[in-house]
């Protein structure tokens, strides 16, 4: 009864100030609270309030949204994009660790519409995986914006740490010299480049200061430095179980903070990454194809994982899985045995822990930015639609809304790639 008489007085105390109250839907709030008559409390672009409707005492000016027989869930976390960008890098060198995605980003670029279609609210967009290292990733919001300044979780464009460090193992970054040949040749490579960043991060912290002893600022190995310093951390494509494997191996080698990206083959060494204390972010694929290297691809692995104690995740790798389809990969975890729950955190919370944000967004929480989704229905039903994605408070996308509606629809209209001809023109001739 005194908790009651608490949540009773709390409530009554808040003040219609920039509050929007959500109120009449089933809330999973990935924070293992689930409300099956909630209610969502926003003020000031922040989770104010989430509990029981029946708990609350509706602030008397507050605007009000009635989400009665919807579902509403955190913003939906991918650790693994390539949205909105030119991919960034070329093909003179195995190595870019000095190349940062967030200057090939385009904030306008429609993608973002498809990612605020299916309740994306957070992103870790990367280079492609055809180098060892293809450089810094950058972690962001798809808030609408005019710059990418607006979208980062980074204060210091400049010289901040505003994502990961893409890299990569596997058949991508075998190609002809420069490149390596063999997977051997591959991890050679990448001891190397570790090791003479060791020995740059040893002679600054030798020279204590004294600028007359600090060699010059080399903007390649720097990130490296801040791998090993647990500043940055390592996002590794890897596929095949031995592939896992070496990566694990240079992660005890030079003791950096790592998660796994795609893991097709991770159910097979599930033990040994929950040995290695290591997150995986895991891929779904729905349909066959694709590389050799992901032919043992199981929809059993996040079970798997979670069975063998891996925090894992679930990401897009956008275009592989369009955006718009996250919630589908949940799905099919569930379909595969994983409770509905650890589908939910692994689309959400489980993601923010990989970007270090898990302090900011991932779960509906007071005091968390207010990132969430509205559903039709059942999060994993065939039938159900994201009906709104709201960010920091504030609505970005609204299915009931023409120009938003044909972002969740899709089709060469919204998105044209070079070679298609828009369907207006063909009947224009």
């Amino acid at each position: 009864m005194k908790n009651l008489y608490l949540i009773f007085l709390f409530a009554s105390i808040l003040t219609a100030s920039n509050l929007k109250v959500f109120k009449g839907a089933e809330i999973y709030t990935a924070a293992g609270e689930h409300f099956v008559n909630g209610v969502l409390v926003v003020e000031n672009g922040h989770i104010n309030y989430v509990g029981d409707q029946r708990m609350f005492k509706l602030p008397a000016d507050a605007e009000v949204y009635d989400l009665t027989g919807k579902v509403i869930l955190p913003g939906l976390v991918d650790t693994h994009s390539h949205i909105g960008l030119d991919w960034g890098f070329d093909s003179d060198s195995p190595t870019h660790p000095d190349i940062r995605i967030l200057d090939a980003i385009d904030p306008n670029h429609e993608t973002f519409g498809r990612a605020r279609a299916g309740g994306i609210t957070t992103l870790n967009i990367m280079p492609g995986s055809g180098h060892l290292m293809s450089g810094q990733t950058v972690y962001l919001k798809s808030k609408k914006a005019k710059t990418i300044n607006e979208m980062v979780f980074c204060d210091d464009l400049i010289n901040g740490i505003c994502g990961g460090m893409k890299m990569a193992n596997g058949t991508n970054s075998i190609r002809n010299s420069p490149f390596p040949g063999t997977r051997g040749k591959s991890a050679a490579i990448v001891r190397s480049l570790f090791y003479k960043a060791i020995d740059y991060k040893n002679k600054i912290e030798s020279a204590k200061n004294d600028k007359s002893k600090i060699p010059p600022r080399n903007i390649e190995l720097e990130p490296i430095v801040q791998i090993l310093n647990k500043e940055r951390t390592v996002h590794f494509h890897t596929h095949r179980a031995d592939d896992i494997m070496t990566v694990l191996r240079l992660k005890n080698e030079f003791d950096f903070k790592v998660v796994l990206q795609h893991v097709s083959e991770g159910w097979k060494v599930a033990d040994e990454i929950a040995k290695a204390d290591v997150p995986a972010s895991v891929i779904m694929i729905d349909s066959p194809g694709g590389k050799l290297e992901a032919v043992n691809l199981s929809f059993d692995t996040p079970l798997i994982l979670d069975k063998a104690g891996v925090d894992f995740g679930l990401h897009t790798d956008d275009w592989i899985t369009d955006s718009r389809l996250f919630l589908r990969s949940g799905a099919m975890a569930v379909r595969a045995g994983l409770s509905k729950e650890r589908a939910i955190e692994s689309l959400t919370i489980a993601g923010a822990r990989m970007l270090d944000l898990d302090d900011r967004i991932g779960s509906l929480e007071k005091g968390k930015d207010a990132d969430f989704i509205i559903l039709s229905g059942d999060p994993f039903s065939v039938y159900t639609k994201i009906e709104q994605t709201w960010i920091d408070g504030e609505k970005v996308f609204d299915r009931s809304m023409d120009e938003d509606y044909k972002y969740a629809q899709g089709g060469y209209q919204v998105y044209p790639r070079e070679g298609h001809i828009h369907i207006d023109e063909e009947l224009e001739r």
